[in-house]
């Protein structure tokens, strides 16, 4: 029996119709253009304004953007995942919600929390689910309404996030495709430096916290650029050795959209030109759990069967690996 592997066959996306410009936030703290974009390279991010809408929205339309585009029956899908760090609400998933409103009835489903991380570890699990032989076709969805735990009086964060989604599916091939290698870490002494602390079980909120603003993200930058340039860099170099693979096999890279520094770094490291790295932070900035399915989104006409592609991430925790897939069809799927 040929071995499975789990492929992409399939992609869809979706970002709120409001654009925060850097020319926006310059009338709300003290920044502007010139500096934002220099330090990030982030020109403008989607923001989901509507009151009552959260995360489960963005990924309900990510999911009926990639159902629609693909002609897929929602009932032929077994396991629905959502990766996010900004679920709708404490104990009922999010990935439930999202799964019964967009008519995967024969799906069980779960959220996934890794930070920034999450789609990739995502990866990981879809990949190993239909790598069993027990599921056929698994929707993995990255969404976060970043949005709902920014203060939009701190300018080390409120620059830097905004609100998306996107989706994939992953089936089974026998041929030579799909998700090849995975290097995953974690280290939990880095919590203090990114993280959204109060909400937890360890940190009540109250109504002092809240007067405070102790529910919003909060990050220490340098700490957190200087970690996430080394170990995202590193990761994606430790695949390539693995595989055997230099600047002229792999494809792409698809690197998490935190930073145009820290982008730049890990292309550098793996020594790729910057023809072949995915980019849209401009477009998008930092949209935690759906950076990476947005990028294969907006890249989708552009890749070929068979294309190398290395993604990487590092977010808060602190999370951070690299996945190298190999691509399972053209865009006009022949």
């Amino acid at each position: 029996m040929s071995k499975i592997s789990a492929a992409i066959t399939a992609v869809g996306a979706y970002v709120p119709e409001y654009v925060l410009t850097n020319q926006i936030l310059e009338t709300m703290v003290d920044t502007n253009d010139e500096w934002i974009t220099s330090r990030t390279g982030i020109k403008e991010r989607r923001i989901l304004k509507e009151d009552g809408k959260g995360t489960s929205y963005l990924a309900i339309k990510a999911a009926q953007n990639l159902i629609e585009k693909n002609g897929l029956d929602p009932k032929d899908i077994e396991l629905v995942i959502v990766a996010t760090a900004t679920p709708d609400m404490k104990a009922a998933s999010t990935a439930s919600y999202t799964a019964s409103e967009i008519g995967a009835t024969n799906a069980f489903s779960f959220d996934m929390d890794a930070a920034c991380s999450s789609f990739l570890y995502g990866m990981s699990v879809a990949s190993t689910y239909i790598e069993s032989g027990r599921y056929k076709n698994v929707l993995l969805i990255g969404a976060d309404k970043m949005s709902s735990i920014i203060n939009y009086k701190d300018r080390a964060t409120c620059i830097i996030f905004g609100d998306g989604a996107g989706a994939v599916l992953f089936e089974p091939t026998t041929e030579d495709l799909g998700l090849k290698d995975e290097y995953l870490r974690s280290d939990g002494t880095g919590r203090d430096f990114l993280q959204a602390t109060y909400g937890g079980s360890s940190f009540a909120l109250t109504p002092e916290v809240l007067d405070k603003g102790g529910h919003y993200a909060f990050q220490e930058g340098r700490t957190v650029f200087k970690n996430a340039v080394f170990n995202m860099a590193d990761a994606a170099a430790k695949v390539l050795e693995r595989n055997n693979l230099d600047k002229d096999s792999v494809d792409w890279l698809a690197a998490h959209q935190a930073n145009k520094r820290i982008i730049d770094a890990t292309a550098q490291r793996i020594d790729l030109d910057e023809s072949k790295v995915m980019i849209n932070i401009h477009k998008y900035g930092n949209t935690t759990s759906a950076t990476l399915p947005l990028l294969i989104n907006d890249y989708e006409s552009q890749l070929k069967k068979g294309d190398n592609i290395i993604f990487a991430a590092f977010g808060g925790g602190f999370n951070w690996g690299a996945i190298y897939l190999k691509w399972a069809y053209n865009s006009n799927k022949n």
